[in-house]
């Protein structure tokens, strides 16, 4: 059973009936679901994953002291605390995790306020460049199952992507890095002889190209150990995880430079075509730098267009 259809159950057997019983002046103010860090609420844990802050649990948010008091949250915390230590033949943890209980009664504003900075998900520019994409997904990731005030769900709309000129200024930056490692330095180290130098200018070039396809997509990046795999399963462009993993699984002798060259072009070019689908760049060539300062120029906020074009990254 996965983490996410343990807690869905586990919430149901046993914290939907204790809120109701327990707490029905609370119904109208908190929202229950299973979100933030692990792999469970991406929904990709397996055996493997069981083997750590792996249990059946639920997060009870909270709004703030003025509409619920500690008095109210404290009895909550002991009621959610003596809910059954075993669901589906998988006990609770004894032991918070590692970085903390991630279930449990919560704060909307703290939940929030760790994870992006702010606790009701209103970000100024700066700040979505600040915040590192793996934590805004933890904003938004898993499932609310309930939500009677609606303050979680609306903060989570509001952090559901980028705004567009953070999208554009991040695509911007990635391209041009494409561009630097990908189509220009791979060849140049390797035509000075530089192997490894050229191999990092290709892991350069796959995090850049990575991170490109993500936000064509529309998609925050997860953590790197799930890049690939989130890769493999989005709409558009899922075929470059397997061209960018080559990349950086091979060597670079002389019987294969060539074909990394050639794949570095393909995923330049493929991703130069959505850049076209969605109307992003006016550069018609197949130079990525081009299109870098083509998609910038398109960024409406003055301040944040003639910022670095590399601010983003």
């Amino acid at each position: 059973m996965k983490g996410l259809e343990l807690s869905r159950g586990y919430y149901g057997e046993f914290g939907e009936p204790m809120l109701r019983e327990k707490f029905p002046d609370l119904l109208p103010f908190v929202a229950v679901g299973f979100c933030g860090a692990g792999s469970e609420c991406l929904g990709y844990d397996d055996e493997v994953s069981r083997d750590h802050d792996f249990e059946p649990g639920f997060t009870i948010f909270l709004p703030g002291e003025d509409v619920v008091d500690r008095r109210r949250a404290f009895e909550l915390e002991r009621a959610y605390a003596k809910l059954p230590s075993e669901f589906a033949g998988v006990p609770r943890l004894k032991l918070a995790p590692v970085g903390g209980a991630r279930h449990g009664v919560v704060r909307t504003a703290d939940f929030f306020r760790d994870r992006t900075g702010a606790e009701n998900g209103n970000l100024s520019l700066h700040e979505w460049l600040s915040v590192p994409e793996p934590s805004l997904l933890e904003a938004v990731c898993g499932e609310i199952f309930f939500d009677g005030y609606g303050e979680v769900t609306a903060i989570r709309e509001q952090l559901a992507y980028f705004p567009e000129d953070i999208r554009r200024k991040k695509l911007a930056g990635n391209l041009l890095l494409m561009a630097q490692s990908g189509q220009y330095n791979y060849k140049r180290c390797l035509a000075h002889g530089e192997e490894g130098a050229a191999q990092l200018a290709a892991i350069e070039f796959a995090r850049a190209a990575s991170a490109a396809v993500f936000l064509l997509n529309r998609r925050y990046q997860p953590f790197y150990k799930w890049k690939f795999r989130t890769m493999r399963s989005l709409p558009l462009l899922p075929l470059t995880a397997e061209l960018l993993e080559y990349l950086i699984t091979t060597g670079n002798g002389a019987d294969i430079r060539e074909e990394k060259s050639g794949v570095i072009e393909t995923v330049a070019a493929d991703v130069i075509d959505a850049l076209t689908e969605q109307g992003l760049t006016g550069a018609v060539c197949l130079d990525l730098e081009k299109h870098a300062y083509s998609v910038n120029d398109g960024i409406a906020d003055a301040g944040l267009r003639n910022a670095h074009v590399l601010a983003a990254v």
